[in-house]
């Protein structure tokens, strides 16, 4: 089999969850850099990486990189790299994304309008022809630039790997597949402990973390642009990697996943969600306002993304909302709270310090994910 380097770009600040995540897979990392993870593998691993990654974004073979300060060193640099390992003739390809980071090279539109035409030189003396159809299969390039260098990839995944595939409906501020399930990684639970979102809109957390509670591979229902790469990836190692992926589903587990909203129509959309991503037996949702939250057992988790009050008449029900999560949560006996908000009184509202909180970018919106640590419950004795 081939053997690549492969590049996960991720969340900034998701790094160390992706990582975790691709060493279990067991492939080799050989370089975390922000907002993404490299790491060698065979045809394999990229069909493996793109079904299970919950905390990636796509997966990337990186073609190479090199060093550009003008436009003629970014030109004679793509021209260098081998585009004919990879696209054939009737190949379609251009560069869907340029992202530059304190780098003499800065704007995208000109970045990828260079590099097309770089590899459309080298292409043509390669394949003796002046003009191509590009009416083949497609090939996306995402280049990055990082204080000068530049770091190719061709793109194998298509749409984002946070679309599972089973969000048709969603709340107005949804939070991406990919960011909940990194979130819920960076806490201590596991199926066997309470979860609770008191905020669900179309169900992410719980959706999310029942797909983990099951061993349900995120990407088991959806199309990878590399599936129609057959000169590269031979249809039996995509069939091969499903399969193991289906074989690992475990729908009998039971575990206490529970979603509320103030909203029935929200509920409503998160239970058709569930639904549709085959876990909505695993998920209790309920129409209840935070005001209502409680739960017999202890040691339990609300893992949540409660209302930003980003529009104006919102913002004045913030402090009354976030004191009553405060009120409510103090209620709940031994349980944890982790909370991703870009409310900046959060904490005073609550009413209580963070144990701990990061920084994370949601889109372009700064938010802070509150990690609020209740009591390790004791250990089983056998």
């Amino acid at each position: 089999m081939r053997r690549f380097e492969l590049i996960a770009p991720c969340h900034f600040g998701m790094e160390s969850i992706l990582k975790r995540e691709i060493v279990d897979l067991g492939y080799d990392i050989t370089e975390v850099a922000d907002g993404r993870v490299t790491f060698f593998g065979d045809e394999e691993a990229l069909c493996r990486a793109n079904i299970f990654l919950r905390s990636a974004e796509r997966i990337l073979i990186k073609v190479g990189s090199f060093h550009a300060e003008t436009f003629e060193e970014l030109f004679q640099g793509t021209k260098n790299l081998p585009w004919e390992e990879y696209i054939p003739v009737d190949g379609k390809f251009w560069v869907a994304k340029a992202a530059s980071v304190k780098s003499k090279l800065f704007s995208p539109s000109d970045i990828q309008s260079i590099m097309k035409k770089a590899m459309v030189d080298r292409l043509k003396e390669i394949y003796k022809t002046s003009w191509f159809e590009e009416n083949g299969e497609s090939f996306p390039i995402r280049v990055f630039l990082m204080k000068d260098e530049v770091t190719v990839g061709l793109d194998s995944t298509g749409e984002s790997l946070h679309k599972r595939g089973y969000r048709k409906l969603t709340a107005k501020a949804p939070i991406a597949e990919n960011l909940a399930a990194s979130l819920i990684m960076l806490t201590p639970w596991n199926k066997d402990r309470i979860l609770v979102d008191p905020f669900c809109g179309s169900g992410t957390f719980p959706i999310e973390a029942a797909m983990m509670a099951a061993n349900m591979a995120p990407g088991m229902k959806r199309f990878f642009t590399a599936k129609n790469w057959e000169h590269i990836i031979g249809k039996q190692v995509w069939a091969d990697a499903l399969e193991e992926a289906q074989e690992m589903v475990d729908l009998t587990v039971r575990p206490d996943i529970q979603g509320f909203d103030i909203d029935d129509h929200m509920v409503s959309i998160a239970r058709e969600n569930a639904k549709l991503a085959g876990v909505d037996k695993l998920i209790h949702f309920q129409r209840r306002g935070v005001e209502e939250l409680s739960h017999p057992k202890k040691y339990g988790f609300i893992i949540t993304n409660p209302p930003y009050g980003e529009r104006l008449q919102e913002k004045q029900e913030m402090p009354a909302l976030y004191k009553v999560i405060g009120e409510r949560f103090k209620a709940l006996d031994s349980w944890s709270l982790y909370m991703i908000t870009a409310y900046e009184n959060a904490e005073a509202d609550i009413g209580r310090k963070a144990d701990k909180n990061r920084k994370i970018y949601n889109g372009m919106m700064k938010t802070y994910y509150y990690q609020f640590m209740g009591p390790k419950p004791p250990k089983q004795s056998n």
